[in-house]
């Protein structure tokens, strides 16, 4: 019943901006509901296996970030419960960054960087960026 779906992809280039969201398609899944998810954000490149970018708690106020590429320093999650959103941030965009990004929630309010957990994920929006 969980549906998700990101939006805010494009082709920008190096050093710019992009601001991706991820909306409950259905069912609300996170917002003031009786249900609770934390959401978390994944990425994976042609050739690669998907990787955990960030994640947020229920509230918003506990989140973890991938180490590789720089990303605690340059991207923000966030979300929005009265909207039913989480919002991912990306500043200062490199071409390592190009990938399809995906949301996934997991049950209970607590953000974990385990792909495993999660059971819910979007289609995906695509990321790139040139040099």
């Amino acid at each position: 019943q969980v549906q998700l779906v990101e939006s805010g992809g494009g082709l920008v280039q190096a050093g710019d901006s992009l601001r991706l969201s991820c909306a409950a398609s259905g069912s609300t899944v996170f917002g003031r509901t009786v249900r609770r998810y934390a959401i978390g954000w994944f990425r994976q490149s042609p050739g690669k296996e998907r990787e955990f970018v960030a994640a947020v708690s229920w509230f918003g106020e506990r989140s973890e970030y991938a180490d590789a590429d720089s990303v605690k320093e340059r991207f923000t999650i966030s979300r929005d419960n009265a909207k039913n959103t989480v919002d991912l941030q990306m500043n200062s965009l490199k071409p390592e960054d190009t990938a399809v990004y995906y949301c996934a929630a997991k049950p209970g309010e607590r953000p974990v960087i385990d792909i495993r957990e999660y059971e819910f994920w979007g289609q995906g929006t695509q990321v790139t960026v040139s040099s």
